[in-house]
């Protein structure tokens, strides 16, 4: 399980995250949505450690993040929202710095990790840099990387992006099956349909703010007849700023 309590990042007066609480359990997947700049990719950062959030408190399997960092990053697969790291490495070096990082037996890791490339059609191009590839093939290439320790909880940023329709798919069935087993899928993602085909639960976060947190199917109880789209719309679009702004207005004009 997963806990965030009162969670705050502030970069000098701007408020990047505001007193974020919610709580992930395991054996689900877990959707973040959000617009650009909502504190989507800010969340994760701090889960994985890359962001130390201002205040509050990050609690993971009854681990205090901030004290115990290393052994809670063993637990944890991720992917960055830019597939652009280690450019100048080949796919196999990266893979073999990801069986270094995590202290894995390379006898035991091969096996998956020959699973890994034959399911993401990468067999031709192990020993080409990153540097070489298109953007599909490096968000591949570091799929295939985060997801070879097959740890507990898997923190994916926008993990479809650029993946070909068959990629994409074949990443969908793999997280599902993660979490069939009891384990932890976090992602996010500004693609709806996915989100409502996937996610057990979701938190729905507008310029720092949560605004929702609950299952996808209570959010599309509560608005009958309405797509995760529209929904989402109302909530944090467009439409929404300006119903916020017409009711301050009316209260000044009083």
């Amino acid at each position: 399980m997963i806990e965030l309590t009162s969670v705050t990042k502030k970069y000098g007066e701007k408020v990047a995250l505001d007193e974020l609480s919610l709580t992930i359990q395991a054996g689900e997947i877990f959707g973040f949505l959000g617009h650009n700049g909502a504190g989507k990719s800010t969340t994760i950062k701090s889960l994985v450690s890359i962001i130390e959030p201002t205040a509050g408190k990050i609690t993971i399997d009854g681990l205090e993040l901030k004290e115990h960092r290393l052994a809670i990053k063993q637990k944890i697969a991720y992917v960055p929202d830019s597939p652009d790291l280690f450019l100048q490495l080949t796919a196999n070096e990266y893979w073999d710095l990801i069986t270094a990082a995590y202290s894995l037996d390379q006898a035991q890791a091969a096996p998956r990790l020959k699973e890994l490339v034959e399911l993401f059609e990468l067999q031709s191009h192990v020993d080409e840099t990153l540097d070489s590839f298109s953007h599909g093939m490096r968000q591949k290439t570091i799929l295939i990387g985060a997801l070879l320790p097959d740890p507990d909880i898997w923190i994916l940023d926008e993990p479809l992006q650029g993946l070909d329709p068959q990629a994409s798919y074949d990443l969908k069935e793999l997280m599902k099956e993660h979490a069939k087993k009891g384990k932890t899928v976090i992602f996010s993602t500004h693609v709806l349909d996915t989100a409502q085909q996937l996610c057990d639960e979701l938190a729905i976060l507008k310029q720092g703010q949560l605004i929702y947190n609950g299952s996808v199917k209570d959010l599309l109880a509560a608005h009958p007849d309405q797509s995760l789209e529209n929904i989402y719309l109302q909530m944090a679009g467009r439409a929404s700023n300006q119903a916020l702004q017409a009711v301050e207005e009316g209260t000044q004009d009083e």
